[in-house]
């Protein structure tokens, strides 16, 4: 063999055993922080004894009928999107990406939802998934401002939060005067009556669009379907089913738009 023939045999040699090793490699571990580091990742199996157990399949449910109508090519960004559940699911048909604080991974880019590391109007969609409550209220509206400015002008930015004013919390204000948190101040610093994130958006520059709820928490009936929570979602389905008033509810799933003009 003539030496470049050599020497091109070796450098292929190099190149196969690169791939080899690449094709071969373990994924990236998780790096985790804050309350991952405590429970895991809990939102990938989540515990059947999870008082929100119920509430977090429904609202899981309609995010993937929302997402499964897009359009292949649509870019989505899922804000906060803890381990990237909905991003692995959906990776392969939608151009998705996440982002959260506490996570990061090969699907997962660890960053906060008040400065996004990305360029303005790169996203058809971007979801805002049970992460409002966890900020202090002075960062709520710069987290708003921030997913208005990487949504396109005819985009859609689909939020879930829990409503502090569910209609469990307003008959105890109106027994013991005050509400029921939804979590407790540590874990949900920004816990808000439903009324007040809708005004945050509209100051943010978005118009609400639909507006869903799920879980109204009817005294007694609640308590009693939170004690065996999967064993009881037939329950919690049914209510939801027949009282659907956002207002009542646990949490509510709110579609917006961008206002034209902002």
């Amino acid at each position: 063999m003539s030496p470049g023939g050599s020497a091109a045999a070796s450098t292929r040699g190099r190149v196969g055993e690169l791939y080899f090793r690449m094709s071969h490699a373990s994924p990236l571990k998780p790096e985790i922080s804050g309350e991952y580091t405590a429970r895991g990742e809990y939102h990938r199996q989540p515990s059947r004894d999870w008082d929100y157990y119920p509430t977090y399949q429904l609202k899981l449910a309609f995010v993937r009928r929302y997402l499964s109508a897009l359009p292949g090519s649509t870019r989505v960004l899922d804000a906060g999107c803890g381990e990237g559940v909905l991003v692995e699911e959906f990776s392969g048909r939608l151009r998705m990406s996440g982002i959260d604080e506490n996570y990061s991974s090969e699907g997962v880019r660890r960053g906060s939802i008040t400065a996004l590391p990305y360029d303005d109007r790169g996203f058809d969609r971007v979801l805002c998934l049970d992460v409002l409550e966890h900020l202090p209220y002075a960062d709520q509206r710069r987290a708003l401002a921030e997913l208005r400015r990487v949504l396109t002008d005819e985009g859609e930015l689909l939020v879930s939060v829990p409503n502090l004013a569910h209609l469990q919390s307003r008959v105890h204000f109106l027994i013991l005067g005050r509400l029921i948190r939804t979590a407790s101040e540590l874990k949900h610093p920004g816990d808000r009556p439903i009324r007040e994130y809708l005004m945050l958006a509209e100051g943010a520059g978005f118009e609400l669009v639909e507006r869903l709820g799920i879980f109204p928490t009817f005294p007694l009936v609640t308590h009693w379907i939170r004690q065996r929570p999967a064993e009881r979602a037939w329950a919690h389905r049914l209510l939801t089913r027949l009282v659907p008033v956002p207002g009542w509810c646990f949490l509510n799933i709110l579609r917006f738009r961008p206002r034209s003009g902002v």
